[in-house]
This record gives structure tokens, sequence and C-alpha cells, in this order.
């Protein structure tokens, strides 16, 4: 079914406001395949008729196997670019699809934690999303999603190399793991860096809340694997976890630290986040997850009464730009942004009455 991308404001993500293991610390789980089409041109050598038949090929596919719950459709090229915004911030495209070839499609289900794009830099992106830190559930499921379409459509596959792709780093498993942290004490602790260079050496890649190019803005971090030729998916997503259980260990331990050694350096961040939210009247994007992420920190170290995880977990989506302006119904200037946005925020903390 068509769908406009407004509708989704009344979709709760339940990748972000369900409840998953270690939710306190693993925002949410993804797994990505990169799949492409046997015999017929990648997405950026394709020609346009080339490209049009894989779309059409790919939705009859996706869409006649029934293997996505009530699927939504969104024809890419003919969004506005605050509407292609809201789909990269709910992290249903990529950066890439914000300038779509006239053949790309977005296909998802209707609580967003299945979706594939279609004619991105391979013919097909599809991926699983789910709340905390369960790689196991998340890749089960895409792997059957993707047995289901392999069935129907033949992949570009060789023996030595094994799944083709655009990008060389994608090559062999197609897979890109990654787990969403969230980490201020590790911030907070000046340790983050150190973190960083030590998964670098490992062969993981650590970015922002949007993925390759962004910034870690809100103490959002992404740990993926880099490569995945010469492994298999469950080597893959065996050094991944153990990893991923080692960082939140000490993310534990840097909060722990906090509350035992600079209580009043711990109490000055979360209860100043909280008066910015609370009380401001205009706030930036990047003023506002920081500071909403001090708040999550302080919820998770039992600060408040009854502000809950969960509501901090939906104004870091509510607060985006596209998201603001599409439940305003209009192109909003940056000082209307910022003023809508601490709106937003102050009524949804009113209503929860948090105290310190």
């Amino acid at each position: 079914m068509k769908v406009k991308p407004e509708e989704l404001l009344r979709n709760p993500l339940s990748w972000l406001v369900d409840s998953g293991p270690d939710d306190d610390i693993a925002i949410s789980t993804r797994i990505r395949l990169a799949r492409n089409f046997s015999s017929t041109p990648f997405p950026i050598a394709g020609n346009q008729d080339a490209l049009n038949q894989v779309k059409e090929l790919a939705e009859k596919a996706i869409l006649d196997s029934e293997a996505i719950a009530e699927p939504m459709e969104f024809d890419l090229p003919a969004l506005s670019d605050v509407e292609k915004n809201l789909l990269l911030e709910r992290r249903l495209i990529s950066r890439d699809m914000l300038t779509p070839n006239p053949a790309s499609a977005l296909i998802a289900d209707r609580n967003e934690s299945l979706a594939v794009m279609i004619n991105e830099e391979d013919h097909l992106r599809m991926q699983a999303l789910s709340p905390g830190f369960q790689l196991e559930s998340v890749w089960k499921r895409l792997n059957h999603f993707d047995d289901v379409l392999s069935s129907r459509i033949p992949y570009a596959f060789d023996a030595r190399l094994g799944f083709l792709t655009s990008c060389p780093s994608n090559l062999g498993t197609g897979m890109r793991a990654s787990v969403m942290l969230h980490l201020p004490g590790l911030v907070m602790m000046e340790q983050m860096n150190a973190v960083k260079q030590a998964l670098g050496k490992l062969g993981l890649a650590v970015r922002g809340f949007y993925g390759e190019g962004s910034n870690n803005r809100g103490n959002l971090f992404q740990i993926s694997n880099q490569s995945t030729l010469g492994e298999s998916e469950e080597q893959i997503l065996d050094r991944l976890s153990s990893i991923v259980k080692q960082i939140i260990i000490h993310e534990k331990q840097a909060r722990q630290t906090l509350l035992d050694k600079r209580q009043s350096f711990l109490l000055n961040q979360v209860g100043r986040a909280y008066g910015i939210l609370r009380h401001g009247y205009m706030i930036s994007s990047e003023e506002a997850l920081n500071s909403l992420s001090e708040l999550r920190l302080g919820v998770d170290m039992k600060m408040f009464s009854s502000v809950d995880i969960h509501t901090v977990n939906e104004l870091f989506l509510n607060v985006q730009p596209s998201h603001l302006q599409i439940a305003e119904h209009k192109e909003l200037s940056q000082e209307e942004r910022d003023t809508a946005r601490a709106t937003l925020i102050r009524e949804t903390l009113k209503a929860k009455r948090g105290q310190v």
C-alpha cells in the first residue's frame, strides 16, 4: 500500500520504544544485507531501463511473498526533501537515498522493523531492527526474509567471493551488523577516544546515529563490522556480540565511577540538562540531543521519579528537524524549528512531571 511519510508519525517505532535486552545502554540492534540481481548491471552502472526492471521485479517479489506484514510502499523520487529526511531520521533509508534515482523505492512493514531499499548502492538493501541488544533474533528474522526473496530473485553470487556487491567492503556475506549504544559514562570519563581506537584495531567501525559520515550527537554510537569477506555471518555476529558485551560492561563501570567519585559533577550535568529541556524556549537539534542524553542517563540511574526511558527515546526521534516540520505540516526556519523543538520537549516533560 502506498503511504505518505506523514502517516508514520502515528506509528510508534517498535525498535525505539519497546523494551529489549540491555536497553539501558543498547538502544537498538540492526542487521543489513546487500544483494544484487544476477546478470543485471549494478545501480552505479545500470541504465534506467534496467533499474526500472529491477524495481518492478523486486516490488513484485517482496509483495507477492507476503514476507512483510502490512507492507508500506514509498515512491522516493516523488517525495519532498523534508519527507525523505523523515525516512532518514527513522533509519529507513540511507543518506544516498536522499538523492534517489527515478527507479528507487522503499518497502517497510507497519512497525518499521523490517525494510528494503530498492536501487540504492545495490539493487536491494534489506534490514531488520529490534530494541536493545539482540543480534541473534534479528539475524534469524532477516535471514528468513532473505531466504524467501532468494527463492524468487536470482542473486549475484560467486562461489569463491560470496555475494557480489557494489562496495568491496560488503563483498562476501553482504552483511553489516550494528548495535546502537548510549555511552554517556564513557564520554564523561573521557574514555571514548580510547574505545574508538581499540575498536578500529579490532576491525570494527564506530559511527553516529545516522551511520557513516554522521556525528555522535547525544552520546549515541553505532558499533558495526567493517568488512564481510572471509567470515561467515555467524562469525561476524559472534565477534561483534563479544565486543559489544565488553563495551556495555565498561559503560556500566564508568557510570558507577561517576556516581561513586564524581557525584556532584554527575548531578550537575543531569540537573542542568533537565533544566534546559524543562524550561528552555528555543533549543537547537544538537543541544536537544546532548541534553536528552544526559536526561536519559539520569533516568537510567534512578534520579527521576516518573520520566521513563521510552519517553526520552521517543523525544530523540521527534525533535529531529523533519519530524518537527511534518508534525507542523509546513517547512520551518531554523528559529521556528528550535522553538517548536523546545515546546515539544517542555510539554512532554511537563506531562511526566519528572523530578530530580
